[in-house]
């Protein structure tokens, strides 16, 4: 398995977010990235390099360039106005008004481009943002050249991200970056399997229109836990998607063996799709000590998980997504990487 990482993932460092009406210390910390890198390399799980440099066109493919070109410029203009703290989101566009029209405020930009408030942007966010992508797609570009997995160490996540949007941590959507360069280098047909306790609403809103990406998440029922307004299992998909977007909601606190029958039927989906390459979101936030989240699973599961994804017998790139039990965090995801490695050979 080929390991993409750099620790220049550190340059996105959130001192502050909104949670529960406090402003309180980051969960998406530097120390995650740190923690995995530690477990991965210790347990050999694979070969580890640095990622290729690419051009910004094919984090475009599944980007607008408007909200890029914010991204790019917006600590600038943050502190054009005097600041010198992270950059926070106050006030938003919601239902009836304008979002075609980008407003000349900074302020308004950062609304306009935002769902909420616990998203910090610092000084380091976009040089970060953009080497996660490349990380992910030098790990995609492993694949194509013939080894059977690779895990993108990505940092900060992405699953969040969409096609103009942030939030959930996320700025740029990784694991649909490099769904796109699968395509982009001549697969059919690419299956995206979200595994995170958080439902990957950015994926869904970049290919619910598609049928040449089948994206499936596992998560957290959307009545109750974050990001709250997609993820319902009546979401199926759009115009040409229809059909190729299926969402598996859990309760809060739901069993492992509920967990494990949504995967089941996850795995068939994408056997019946038969992708020439499969993508999977692994947040290991399903860690029954995770603080924000509220699943049961535990080492022994996490093994299983990545035997079971090995099963599938494809071509698969792992996404680092979420996961906040930051102790915990490196040995989560080396054990799904050690599983799948332990079946796959």
């Amino acid at each position: 398995m080929h390991i993409i990482y750099t620790p220049d993932h550190h340059l996105h460092h959130g001192q502050f977010e909104f949670y529960r009406g406090e402003l309180v210390p980051c969960f998406e910390k530097p120390e995650r990235a740190d923690y995995v890198f530690k477990a991965v390399t210790e347990q050999n799980i694979g070969q580890v390099s640095a990622p290729d440099s690419f051009p910004l066109a094919p984090i475009e493919r599944v980007h607008v360039p408007r909200y890029l070109r914010f991204l790019e410029r917006a600590w600038d203009s943050w502190t054009a106005l005097g600041n010198t703290r992270d950059a926070i989101p106050a006030v938003w566009p919601i239902r009836g008004f304008r979002h075609d029209v980008e407003p000349d405020n900074f302020i308004a930009q950062l609304g306009l481009y935002s769902y909420d408030s616990g998203t910090p942007l610092t000084a380091g966010t976009w040089r970060a943002a953009r080497l996660g992508a490349e990380v992910a797609l030098t790990a995609q570009r492993r694949i194509a050249q013939g080894t059977r997995s690779a895990f993108a160490l990505s940092r900060p996540p992405g699953h969040h991200a969409g096609p103009d949007f942030l939030g959930g941590y996320c700025f740029i959507n990784n694991a649909a970056v490099a769904a796109q360069a699968f395509l982009d280098g001549g697969a059919a047909r690419v299956a995206i399997l979200d595994v995170d306790y958080h439902h990957g609403n950015g994926t869904q809103a970049i290919f619910y229109d598609r049928a040449d990406v089948l994206f499936q998440s596992i998560h957290g029922d959307p009545k109750t836990e974050y990001p709250f307004y997609l993820g319902h299992a009546d979401e199926t998909g759009a115009g040409e998607g229809l059909g190729f977007n299926r969402n598996y909601p859990l309760a809060a606190g739901s069993s492992n063996e509920q967990w494990f029958a949504a995967l089941d039927a996850a795995c068939k989906r994408i056997r019946d799709y038969a992708p020439d390459a499969l993508v999977i979101s692994l947040g290991v936030d399903t860690f029954v000590g995770d603080p924000i989240s509220k699943f049961r699973l535990d080492a022994p599961e996490y093994l299983r998980l990545g035997a079971q994804l090995a099963r599938l017998g494809l071509p698969t790139l792992f996404v680092m997504e979420g996961g906040y039990a930051v102790e915990e965090i490196g040995l989560n995801v080396a054990h799904v990487l050690r599983g799948f490695r332990d079946v796959a050979g």
